[in-house]
C-alpha cells in the first residue's frame, strides 16, 4: 500500500517527526518484505536488506537459488534472524535462499597481542556458542559450519552462488581469512555480493587494524574481486541516517560484470 503512494504524502511520511510513528506500524502489520526493508521495520534491517538485494539480483540473472552467510555466529541470535529473513525473502521472490553460519564454536581465539586484532577490546573466549541448543533452532536450508573459519571458508561446499555475507568476526585476522571465500574457484557468487561489516563504526577502529585493514588488504591482493563502500545506498530511504548503512559494502566481481556486458549489452546493465 505504501509503495503506491506518491508525491507530497509519501514525503510527509518520511519526515523525521512522522517516520518514527510509521516504522512500528509497518513492523506490526503484514506489509511486504520489500516495504519492511525500505523502512527498516525489522530486526537487523541490514540482514534483510542484504538478503533481498542478493535474491533480486539472482532472479534477474536467472539463478534459482542464492546463498547468504554470517561469519561469526557466537550465541546464534544473528543467524536465527538471518534464517527468518531468508525465509521471508524466499517467499517474496521465489528464489531459494540457503543460509550458512561460520564460527569456531569456542568464542574468540587466543590472541597474539597483535594490535591489528584489537587486543585492547577483545579477549579469548568471548562470544562462545552453545552449539546443541543453536542447532535445535535451525530450519531446513540453514547450515552451521563449525571450525577454524580460515579452513571452513576455504574448504566447505556452498550449494548456490553467494549473494550476501554478514561479517561479525571482529578480528582482523579472522575477517581477512573469511574474505578469501570470495576468491575460491569452486564457489560461485553473484556479480555483486552484498557485505555487512559489524565492527567498523566504533571509535577504536582505523584503517590500520580490524575489518577495515582486512578490506584494504583484500583489495590489494585480489585482482578480479574488489570491495568498496555501497555508494548511493542512503538515497530515498526514510531513515538515511541509520548507522548500519555506513557498514554496507559490495564485492564487485569484475570479470563477471564484463561478461554480462558482452552478453546483454550496455542498455540492460544493472
Amino acid at each position: 500500500m505504501l509503495s503506491a503512494l506518491r508525491g507530497p504524502l509519501l514525503s510527509l511520511l518520511k519526515e523525521p517527526p512522522v517516520r518514527r510513528l510509521v516504522k512500528p506500524l509497518l513492523r506490526a502489520l503484514p506489509f511486504s518484505v520489500d516495504v519492511k526493508s525500505h523502512w527498516d521495520a525489522v530486526e537487523r534491517p541490514e540482514y534483510l536488506f542484504g538478503v533481498l538485494y542478493a535474491a533480486e539480483q539472482a532472479k534477474r540473472d536467472g539463478h534459482a537459488a542464492v546463498s547468504v552467510a554470517e561469519f561469526g555466529v557466537a550465541e546464534g541470535h544473528g543467524l536465527l534472524v538471518l534464517q527468518q529473513h531468508a525465509l521471508a525473502v524466499q517467499e517474496h521472490t521465489g528464489i531459494a535462499v540457503l543460509v550458512y553460519g561460520f564460527d569456531s564454536g569456542s568464542g574468540m581465539p587466543e590472541g597474539t597481542g597483535d594490535y591489528r586484532d584489537h587486543p585492547d577490546v577483545w579477549k579469548a573466549g568471548d562470544y562462545q556458542m552453545t552449539e546443541p541448543l543453536l542447532r535445535q533452532q535451525l530450519r531446513y536450508g540453514t547450515t552451521l559450519r563449525i571450525g577454524d573459519v580460515g579452513v571452513t571458508a576455504m574448504t566447505q561446499p556452498i550449494a548456490a552462488p553467494l549473494g550476501f555475507m554478514a561479517m561479525d568476526l571482529d578480528l582482523y585476522s579472522s575477517t581477512a581469512a573469511a574474505l578469501r571465500i570470495l576468491l575460491r574457484a569452486d564457489v560461485a557468487h553473484l556479480r555483486r555480493v552484498a557485505l555487512y561489516f559489524d565492527d567498523i563504526s566504533a571509535h577504536y577502529n582505523h584503517r590500520f587494524a580490524g575489518e577495515l585493514l582486512a578490506i584494504q588488504e583484500f583489495n590489494r591482493t585480489s585482482k578480479d574481486v574488489k570491495i568498496d563502500r555501497w555508494h548511493g545506498i542512503r538515497a530515498g530511504r526514510p531513515f538515511p541516517d541509520a548507522s548500519w548503512l555506513e557498514a554496507m559494502y559490495l564485492a564487485h566481481n569484475l570479470p563477471a560484470i564484463s561478461a554480462t556486458m558482452l552478453t546483454r549489452g550496455p542498455a540492460r546493465m544493472r
